[in-house]
């Protein structure tokens, strides 16, 4: 009788991500109204089984191998993974989170996709890596229109084929990137690899390709967008891994990252040995190409961190909500249940920027959305995934050391913490972000359409009527470098209540204006002010 088992928390598995995700679906009423919820529905249901939980399971357990030889010594540079990884490769492509909104099948095609990929994210992020730079370079290719017409049709397949082999022979294709270098980092106008021309043919002016990259993610895709300098400048290339005649490019994979987190995918240092690329765009203009693509990759940052929030949260209320503790469940106890108050605050509204940029993205033509598009992508990468480090501990802790451990229902949370760091460093840190605000500020528009998008909520607190009546000054004042993280910060916030007005309860808009503008908050989660409708924060945000 000493070790029967009683007061730990079942876990949570079997159930539907889309249909118990409140700020979700109210989100997506607001942001794309005619949007049909029904595939979001079936894919909530399929990522919230134990299979797939399973599947997240073992391909983050048993991670990537490289095989750089075969045993007879001919170089393959090949990665090999667990089937786990393949049936959550499997999943995703045919959600179409790669491809939707290039293949004309939604009016709200970035909103869907990216609802299915704050979704996807609850499951497991590692494997949509692969998903976002297919996602973002597929655009890109369009710079090459012999390329565009071959690969895109393969690219915008919902079959999943990872076989090594031409691109016309697979049922479906992926594409990844590489950009930066060991002395370059964000600074990609140092890379030093050398493009020296080869002639031309069907897919164009043909290069090859001699240097390395020093972060080489995914690199069993079919092809990579890559920087290189060309006579002309810095340029954007097309890089197979299987040229046209059927034989491998010279890529050659030295070794895979040992990474904090993002276990399952395979991330790389390659080297490249006179590899054969096709220019993408004008020579010389590669720095342009690659920061269109940057732009959606970092929307899919926003997304991805509000995918793991969202799961983080549901994690610790369901473990509160059975856990028992000095008499009663944990969700039940004053203290405790103003930190997952809190933390449903933080959650809905990061929920709330991210489905906003995405819808920014369906208006490309508009040009207040042309506007928001500029500013919130890096206000929404910057914050929401500043946000995330500090997010998961405080959830992590709310399971007390159950949380700490790699095993069972609960160890998803050990593996949240190590990944949500990498939102915030992949495709900019968050210096980069801020000055990419400051860059947007110095369009024309940008402290009107700022205006325009608060205008909504005015009145609406005297918080946020105080924020919003400051910022226009600072925007057309351009905050310094110095200044631009504050700068940043306040934006997100602004917007963030302003959504929050138009989406959700009036409980939660007051208790985030009480709260993140007015001051009536401390420096942790869990101090919010006493006279906050706790119950229905919570109740809201229960996965259940």
């Amino acid at each position: 009788m000493t070790h029967e088992v009683f007061n730990q928390p079942a876990p949570l598995v079997d159930y539907n991500l889309f249909d118990t995700n409140r700020p979700l679906r109210d989100a997506l009423k607001f942001n794309a109204p005619s949007l049909a919820p029904a595939e979001l529905s079936a894919l909530g249901a399929r990522l919230g089984s134990a299979e797939m939980q399973t599947h997240a399971r073992l391909a983050n357990t048993h991670t990537p191998a490289l095989h750089s030889h075969d045993r007879f010594g001919h170089r393959v540079d090949q990665v090999e993974f667990h089937p786990g990884y393949h049936e959550l490769m499997k999943l995703s492509v045919s959600a179409g989170l790669h491809g939707t909104p290039w293949a004309g099948h939604s009016d709200s095609p970035h909103v869907l996709r990216a609802a299915g990929f704050m979704l996807f994210t609850e499951l497991e992020p590692s494997t949509l890596c692969p998903i976002s730079m297919t996602y973002a370079a597929t655009p890109a290719l369009r710079g090459n229109a012999a390329i565009h017409a071959d690969w895109a049709p393969k690219l915008g397949s919902r079959a999943y084929d990872p076989a090594l082999k031409l691109f016309s022979e697979k049922t479906g294709v992926t594409m990844g990137m590489g950009m930066t270098e060991k002395q370059g980092g964000s600074d990609v106008r140092a890379n030093t690899t050398q493009a020296l021309a080869d002639g031309n043919d069907h897919w164009g002016q043909r290069f090859r390709l001699t240097g390395h990259k020093w972060f080489f993610s995914a690199p069993m895709c079919d092809a990579f967008l890559v920087l290189a300098q060309a006579p002309a400048g810095l340029s954007c290339f097309f890089l197979p891994r299987v040229l046209p005649d059927g034989t491998l490019n010279a890529i050659r994979i030295q070794r895979l990252k040992d990474k904090l987190g993002n276990k399952a995918n395979a991330s790389s240092e390659v080297e490249f040995e006179s590899a054969t690329a096709w220019l993408v765009g004008d020579e010389g203009r590669g720095i342009p190409q690659i920061l269109e693509m940057g732009t959606m990759t970092r929307l899919d940052c926003a997304l991805g961190t509000s995918g793991l929030m969202r799961q983080a949260l549901s994690i610790a209320l369901n473990h509160c909500a059975q856990r028992q503790a000095f008499g009663k469940p944990l969700i039940n106890q004053p203290l405790m249940r103003n930190v997952l108050a809190d933390l449903a605050l933080e959650s809905e509204a990061a929920t709330a920027l991210s489905i906003r940029l995405a819808r920014a993205f369906d208006h490309a033509t508009d040009s207040h959305e042309q506007a928001m598009a500029r500013l919130l992508t890096p206000v929404a990468k910057f914050w929401i995934c500043k946000r995330g480090s500090h997010f998961a501990q405080e959830t992590m802790e709310c399971l007390g050391g159950n949380g700490y451990v790699e095993e069972g229902g609960e160890g998803i949370m050990a593996r949240i913490y190590r990944e949500m760091p990498l939102n915030s460093i992949w495709e900019g840190a968050g210096n980069i972000m801020a000055l990419d605000l400051l860059r947007a500020l110095r369009k024309a528009d940008a402290a009107a359409a700022l205006a325009h998008e608060l205008a909504p909520a005015k009145g609406a607190h005297t918080a946020l009527d105080r924020l919003a009546a400051a910022l226009p000054t600072r925007v057309e004042e351009m905050a310094t470098e110095i200044e631009a993280r504050r700068l940043a910060q306040d934006v997100a916030l602004a917007v963030q209540a302003a959504l929050l007005y138009q989406t959700a309860p009036a409980a939660v808009f007051s208790a985030f204006c009480d709260s993140r503008l007015a001051g009536n908050w401390g420096q942790a989660f869990g101090t919010l002010g006493a006279g906050t409708d706790f119950d229905a924060l919570v109740h809201r945000a229960m996965p259940q």
